[in-house]
């Protein structure tokens, strides 16, 4: 085998390697498995933190509930990347510390949809910061950064 057929071997194969998608995680978000360890009305915040860890993400009035956030993203070619899937696991907390509500949400076709729910009472709170969080993935128009004249 000659030196250019062996040039010409690995540049392909560099060529190849170089078109293969890229995949990445960020963040951690507990199975439902781990979160089926935790009794809601029951558990505080320091059983949570032994159960599944601290979140890496609070409630703005830190109070209220945490939030475990996981977002995968995808790199083709020379592309920025792309994020595929976001998944969040919101724990709120009643004013007495307990827990009050386990929710899972995920982002469908940039909207933000509950996947599941375990609840104490009918009053669902802290979607709001939700919604905040991943309302505007996708929403951004050249005309709100640009001045129009």
């Amino acid at each position: 085998m000659g030196a250019k057929t062996i040039a010409a071997v690995l540049t392909t194969v560099l060529l190849v390697a170089g078109c293969t998608r890229i995949e990445r995680s960020h963040g951690y978000v507990p199975t439902d498995r781990e979160l089926s360890n935790i009794e809601v009305g029951r558990d505080t915040r320091e059983t949570v933190s032994v159960i599944i860890g601290r979140p890496s993400l609070s409630s703005l009035r830190s109070v209220d509930g945490w939030y475990y956030v996981r977002s995968e993203y995808e790199t083709f070619l020379f592309r920025e990347p792309e994020e595929v899937n976001r998944e969040i696991v919101a724990i709120l907390y009643s004013d007495a510390g307990t827990v009050a509500n386990i929710e899972r949400f995920g982002l469908e076709e940039g909207r933000l949809i509950a996947l599941s729910r375990r609840v104490t009472d009918s009053n669902v709170s802290g979607v709001g910061f939700l919604r905040q969080l991943l309302g505007n993935v996708g929403n951004f128009r050249l005309q709100d950064f640009v001045d129009g004249e």
